[in-house]
């Protein structure tokens, strides 16, 4: 069965992520081609990278590392849910990208992303990330606005729009981590 992983890429307090990504998991409930669960990089507690070596060595000296990679390599693909923070991604979920090289090679991401312009200018940033560390981005994804799809910028009200995009982009995302499966065997 393919794997994908929901990456909750904010550890901010109070943070719209975490709504955000137990409705992507909600939402993959209708699927019977994959299995999801959500990766909250706040419990693996990453400080700012404290690794010795290049992450494309693969030399990790640090238990919260090593953690880190296991969990990641158990994925065929990814679901990143991201904020935007001055137009780009949080901090938190950059450095928890940056800890691997290889685990994330040769699979499959898609972006789901909220802020004031939709997090449209994080995902940006993430797809350039995401292509030097081999990792094919799907077209498809799903942008929910502090705007329209929250109630005073923190209660998650998204427009029932966004269920067909889901599907759309679990399609695309679930296809492509097949496909790339092929790669790594």
């Amino acid at each position: 069965m393919t794997k994908i992983g929901i990456i909750l890429g904010s550890t901010r307090p109070g943070r719209n992520g975490e709504a955000v990504a137990k409705w992507v998991l909600e939402q993959s409930k209708k699927r019977t081609d994959a299995e999801f669960e959500i990766v909250d990089i706040a419990d693996y507690n990453l400080p700012l990278l404290d690794e010795a070596y290049p992450a494309m060595m693969q030399q990790y000296s640090k238990d919260h590392t090593k953690k880190w990679s296991e969990k990641i390599k158990e994925f065929d693909g990814y679901i990143v849910v991201t904020p935007e923070y001055n137009h780009s991604t949080s901090g938190a979920l950059k450095n928890a990208i940056d800890y691997l090289n290889v685990e994330w090679g040769d699979k499959a991401a898609g972006f789901v992303s909220y802020g004031s312009a939709g997090g449209s200018r994080a995902v940006e940033h993430l797809r350039q990330i995401f292509a030097e560390l081999k990792v094919a981005t799907v077209r498809a994804q799903i942008m929910f606005s502090l705007f329209t799809d929250f109630v005073n910028m923190s209660e998650f009200t998204p427009d029932a729009r966004h269920e067909n995009s889901a599907q759309d982009l679990f399609d695309q995302l679930i296809s492509w981590s097949k496909a790339l499966k092929t790669t790594r065997q």
